[in-house]
């Protein structure tokens, strides 16, 4: 029975690295650039909702001010790349590195600022309750975090294979230089995949504050999601819910089986023995090119 709830709170720890995995892959999917500061979105975009709900900030109703912390957070990702990222297009990838690297930085200072840094609790109908599974206490936030996560994945693997603009994502990302000549909006496709992130990492923020207390350093999770990244495979999206997943589940029976300290270093461990064995990831797809 403890193994259950190991498996299950794991579960749940893993998709939200999962879901900031996922902005690791909208991002590099159609930029091939690596957004170091996904994490922090994901802490902005809790902070954004705790300020929007909490009563001793502006207190309105959760289900009114989750929407609006999603586009707060999408509206702030695209003029993130408006005002900054696009002065840099076409340099090397690592530039954007340093810069989300220098923007992570910035977010966690300014969240610091705003609401302080000490732990803050979201006010959330998903903290209220638990659910029973025979012997197994899962809390409602846990299973509102798998629910959506799943959901969330399954709708955005949709939306790259079924839609336009998610094709003209891919395209930029393969060639940026033949999709202009095609006369697909590369720059402007760019700022919506930058806001997109943004609004997936708010949610997963969401989910994760409603899990329990937030700070600004809670934006260093997203070390563990680009780990979780990188394990399913960097291009592929049910990849990166996969390697969050196997993240997430390594953390409690590391800390339950193995010696104190082993538990955190044992999802890299896995990265190191991935990089080594599967440098494309575990779930990622190898495509060939033709000449």
């Amino acid at each position: 029975m403890d193994n259950i709830q190991l498996l299950l709170s794991g579960l749940a720890n893993g998709c939200v690295y999962g879901l900031i995995a996922l902005g690791f892959v909208l991002i590099y999917k159609a930029t091939e650039a690596v957004n170091f500061a996904q994490g922090d979105f994901m802490m902005l975009g809790a902070f954004v909702t705790i300020g929007l709900v909490n009563p001793q900030f502006m207190g309105i109703d959760f289900w009114l001010a989750l929407p609006l912390a999603v586009l707060i957070m999408g509206a702030l990702g695209y003029l993130l790349d408006v005002a900054v990222l696009r002065f840099i297009f076409g340099q090397n990838q690592v530039a954007i590195v340093i810069l989300t690297i220098a923007l992570g930085f910035v977010l966690r200072f300014i969240a610091g600022e705003t609401w302080g840094h000490e732990p803050l609790s979201l006010v959330s109908p998903l903290a209220l309750g638990d659910v029973r599974l025979g012997g197994v206490v899962l809390s409602l936030a846990d299973v509102s975090v798998i629910v959506v996560t799943l959901i969330l994945t399954f709708l955005l693997w949709q939306f790259f294979q079924r839609t336009r603009i998610g094709m003209a994502m891919q395209a930029a990302s393969q060639n940026q230089m033949a999709a202009y000549y095609m006369g697909i909006p590369v720059k402007r496709v760019q700022g919506f995949v930058w806001a997109l992130a943004a609004m997936v990492a708010c949610i997963a923020g969401i989910l994760y504050a409603s899990k329990g207390p937030i700070d600004p350093s809670a934006g260093f999770i997203g070390i563990k999601a680009f780990a979780a990244a990188v394990i399913g495979g960097f291009g592929s999206l049910p990849g990166a819910l996969m390697g969050g997943l196997i993240v997430g589940l390594i953390e409690p029976f590391a800390a339950r089986y193995l010696p104190p300290g082993y538990s955190q270093i044992a999802p890299y461990a896995l990265l190191i023995a991935v990089l080594i064995f599967r440098p494309h990831g575990l779930f990622a797809q190898v495509r060939t090119k033709k000449v």
